[in-house]
């Protein structure tokens, strides 16, 4: 028996949702797999040329990871593993949860254990720490979470905009953009920050897009200290924000996301491309639908 994995690609904070908020997104982390006698894991997409071949494969670690939760390491079957992947790495579009969220899934079928979907989001945010970008890329949708040791969300569907990416060239790691943050807020600055992600949540939730744009804006956690890290961030925010409800740091960063009426889209984003034609431009759908995991019956020879 084989099987195929398909992961949904995230965006996460929506300005001032930090570490809570998060879009699944229609670019995908795809893996195909057979039983085999050592492990292997095969790159078909120029997004993971170089990645690592055996064990040190971020899928196979998180495997272990779950096999040893449920004493079963012993009983891994080796594996070949095709990936196919049209998510930038180091962009803020969640590739590494993609592999958490795969790896989980992988290690479910492979193990026979059964997880139920809450189980899947539970061990995915203990290992990733927040479920901005995990719970998405497992469910679908917008998720807004909560993790203190336990994970509780509310998944809500999206419909009628376009999320622009807008990709540089450059990588931006995780661990960097965290050291620029503030170690503490005082009180003060917490009720408005939390203010400005209340409004935001609603905003989602009513589908208004003009009001999320401008909590976007005001965001206090993260914005207005990563956007140091990114030269061109001013310059592009005030450029896209003539055309777009809001401009956001799409996770991390250093990749942008204008949020767009559907309507609109496609001539605005003809014109983006042709003012700034050193950028990666990609009109992204909300995926609706999280993981998918299917079995394949091997031909008969």
């Amino acid at each position: 028996m084989n099987w195929s994995i398909k992961v949904p690609s995230s965006t996460s904070n929506l300005g001032a949702g930090f570490d809570s908020i998060g879009l699944a997104l229609n670019l995908y982390l795809e893996l195909d797999i057979s039983k085999a006698e050592q492990w292997e894991f095969i790159p078909k997409s120029e997004c993971l040329k170089g990645i690592p071949s055996g064990k040190g494969n971020l899928v196979y670690e998180i495997v272990e990871q779950v096999a040893e939760k449920y004493d079963k390491a012993q009983d891994i079957p080796a594996c070949r593993v095709e990936m196919t992947s049209h998510i930038p790495l180091a962009r803020g579009l969640g590739s590494s949860a993609t592999a958490i969220i795969a790896g989980i899934e992988l290690a479910n079928v492979l193990l026979q254990l059964q997880l139920t979907t809450s189980e899947k989001l539970q061990i995915a945010t203990d290992i990733e720490g927040h479920p901005d970008n995990v719970a998405p890329c497992l469910l679908g949708g917008c998720v807004i979470g909560h993790y203190d040791g336990e994970v509780s969300y509310t998944k809500i569907p999206v419909n009628g905009v376009t999320f622009v990416a807008l990709i540089p060239s450059f990588e931006l790691k995780t661990k960097d953009a965290r050291a620029v943050l503030p170690d503490t807020f005082s009180f003060k600055e917490s009720v408005q920050a939390s203010s400005v992600a209340n409004v935001s949540v609603a905003a989602i939730c009513r589908g208004d897009w003009r009001t999320l744009g401008k909590m976007m804006e005001k965001d206090h956690f993260h914005q207005p200290y990563r956007k140091s890290l990114i030269s061109h961030y001013d310059e592009l925010y005030d450029y896209l924000l003539e055309e777009a409800y809001g401009v956001f740091l799409s996770g991390a960063g250093p990749t942008m996301i204008a949020v767009v009426d559907d309507k609109k889209v496609f001539l605005t984003l003809k014109k983006w491309r042709n003012d700034y034609p050193e950028f990666k431009w990609l009109p992204l759908q909300v995926e609706n639908s999280g993981a998918k995991v299917d079995r394949i019956q091997e031909q008969a020879q």
